[in-house]
Parts: structure tokens; C-alpha cells; sequence
């Protein structure tokens, strides 16, 4: 009896040794898989691999993992349903973390109950843009075009419940206009049907298609910030273009599966926010036209359930549905 109380005690010391050993190793066992729910070269792709780049300074291995498909949801449920060890993280965004869950009818995972928010990363205003040789020069013209014939012109965003979907409905309902919705599973395509003529819109995030606005490819016509932004100060702003009020903003941050441990929440988020805090991320961000934010996991807890019903209500509202 004595002995099996020793065996028992000794396997218990062994057990709980080579778990602070893991613990001490995090993050340097093995890379950290950083899931990206879109495919590579759009805003959140971009974004991710400069975060992780910068945090690979400070010790950690990132292996970035595009995995895209329903709206950001395939990438955001393999993340929350992966070990929670800290070895696998999703930069997710508005969509699927706070659109998803009143856009589908059953969502394979819940971004509150199933994921551990980390930090908050950065936001950005999405930007309307057509092809560089459109008949379109502002909204008012694209307005006119869409009354003169409703649902003429067709609007790519990178997939339905996307940020950029949500807002454009919002839009047709404050301009009274129909335009016809082409979602894609990600943002390459979409550009090159733009600039090919195949669709007369495209509605994303600043980060995604400042290359091609810069680069002469495709023209900016509205900003959907309250605020006309550094990186496109010549483009107004759609509530100064006659719709008061109007605003919306996608936002990037970075959460683990639920359960993560509160030791590797609390490196990671200081750490997330120092590097955030590098005037050389800075400039690589706003270069991209995404506005750097970082938070506490608090506070990015508390900015999901409050977006979550926003745009709940604005789905509702405009009744918005995927195709």
C-alpha cells in the first residue's frame, strides 16, 4: 500500500514537472501556427505576416496557415478547435467574429464561448473602388446609374457576411438603390475581375486594394470612415457625400481556442502590444491603410459581444442574408 502511495506521488511530481516544463518552453517547442481564414495577399493575410514577423524578434516561430472558405468561418472554427496550448492562434476579424454568428443559421463554433481573445490588432476603413477607366467618378454618379437601372451594376467584396457586404446592403438601403452582390472567396480574384470589366464594383478594406489604387489600377470613389483617411486624403468620405452618419470599419485581432492559459494570454498580449507599439510596424500597417490599435484581452472581449450586436442589428435591419 505504501508503495503504490509513492508510486502514485512520484507519477503525480513526474506529471506535474514536465508540465511546467512545457510551460517554460511556450513559445519555443515547436512554431506557432497562425491561421488566417483568407486566402494569402488580401488585407488580413498581410496584416498577420507583419504582426508575425515583427513578434519573431522577441522569440516566436509563426508558421502562417491560410485556410479560406464560408466567409472566414473555416479558419476561425479549425483554430477554436484546436488544442489549447498556445501553439495555435487565428487573426480574425470582424466578420467572423462578430457578423457570423446573426448571419448563419448554425455556425460551427461560437467566437464568445469557443475562442480566448487576445489582443486587439488594428482596424481599417473600407474603400468603394472601380476600374481605373469606369464611366464611375463619384457616387453620385454610381447612385444615378443604380436608379436608372437597379441591379445593373454588381459589387464584388471577398464573401458574403464579410464587413464589406454588410456595408454595402446598409448603403443601398440609406441611398435606396440596387446593386447586385458578387462575393468571392477571397480578394485576388475579385481584383482582377474589376480590372477586367467582369464587375463594375469592388467594396474592401483599405489594406486589401491600396496597391491597386496606388498603382493606377483601380480608382477609390468613397471611404466608409467618419473621417477622410492619411493614406486617401483626396477620397471623401461616404457621409460627406450626402449620407450623414454613415460608418464602418473592419477590425483585426488575435485569439486563441477557449481555455487558453492565462500565462500565455498574458505573454502574448504583451507582447502583441509592444511590437504594435515599433515605429517600423507602424508604418508598414499604415502604409497598408489599416490603423493600429492593440488592447487588453478584456477589452477586445468586450468589443466583440458589443459588435456582435451591431451588426446583428444591421443585419436585421437591411435583411441581409448568405447566398
Amino acid at each position: 500500500m505504501k508503495l503504490s502511495r509513492r508510486c502514485v506521488l512520484a507519477a503525480a511530481v513526474t506529471c506535474s514537472l514536465a508540465t511546467s516544463a512545457f510551460a517554460q518552453a511556450w513559445p519555443t517547442a515547436k512554431p506557432i501556427r497562425l491561421v488566417v481564414p483568407f486566402p494569402a495577399g488580401g488585407g488580413t493575410d498581410i496584416i498577420a505576416r507583419e504582426v508575425a514577423n515583427k513578434l519573431a524578434g522577441s522569440g516566436y516561430t509563426f508558421v502562417v496557415d491560410n485556410k479560406p472558405g464560408s466567409g472566414g468561418n473555416l479558419g476561425v472554427d479549425a483554430a477554436a478547435k484546436s488544442p489549447a496550448d498556445g501553439y495555435t492562434l487565428v487573426l480574425g476579424q470582424t466578420s467572423n467574429l462578430a457578423i457570423n454568428p446573426s448571419l448563419y443559421a448554425k455556425l460551427s463554433y461560437d467566437p464568445v464561448k469557443d475562442l480566448t481573445p487576445v489582443s486587439l490588432v488594428a482596424s481599417a476603413p473600407l474603400v468603394i473602388v472601380v476600374a481605373a477607366d469606369s464611366p464611375y467618378k463619384t457616387l453620385a454618379d454610381i447612385v444615378a446609374a443604380s436608379k436608372a437601372k437597379p441591379g445593373f451594376l454588381n459589387y464584388a467584396t471577398s464573401g458574403n457576411g464579410t464587413v464589406a457586404h454588410l456595408a454595402t446592403e446598409s448603403f443601398q438601403k440609406a441611398a435606396d438603390v440596387k446593386l447586385t452582390h458578387v462575393p468571392y472567396k477571397g480578394a485576388a480574384q475579385g481584383a482582377t475581375d474589376l480590372i477586367g470589366g467582369q464587375v463594375q464594383l469592388y467594396v474592401s478594406s483599405i489594406p486589401t486594394l491600396i496597391g491597386h489604387i496606388k498603382n493606377g489600377k483601380m480608382r477609390a470613389i468613397a471611404v466608409t470612415s467618419a473621417k477622410r483617411t492619411e493614406d486617401l486624403p483626396q477620397v471623401p468620405t461616404i457621409a460627406e457625400s450626402g449620407y450623414k452618419g454613415f460608418e464602418a470599419m473592419t477590425w483585426f485581432g488575435i485569439a486563441g481556442p477557449a481555455n487558453l492559459p492565462k500565462d500565455v494570454v498574458a505573454k502574448l498580449n504583451a507582447d502583441i502590444n509592444k511590437a504594435l507599439q515599433a515605429v517600423e510596424l507602424r508604418k508598414k500597417l499604415g502604409d497598408q491603410g489599416a490603423i493600429v490599435a492593440g488592447s487588453t484581452p478584456e477589452q477586445f472581449s468586450t468589443l466583440i459581444r458589443e459588435e456582435t450586436a451591431r451588426w446583428g442589428k444591421i443585419i436585421k435591419e437591411s435583411g441581409a442574408k448568405v447566398d
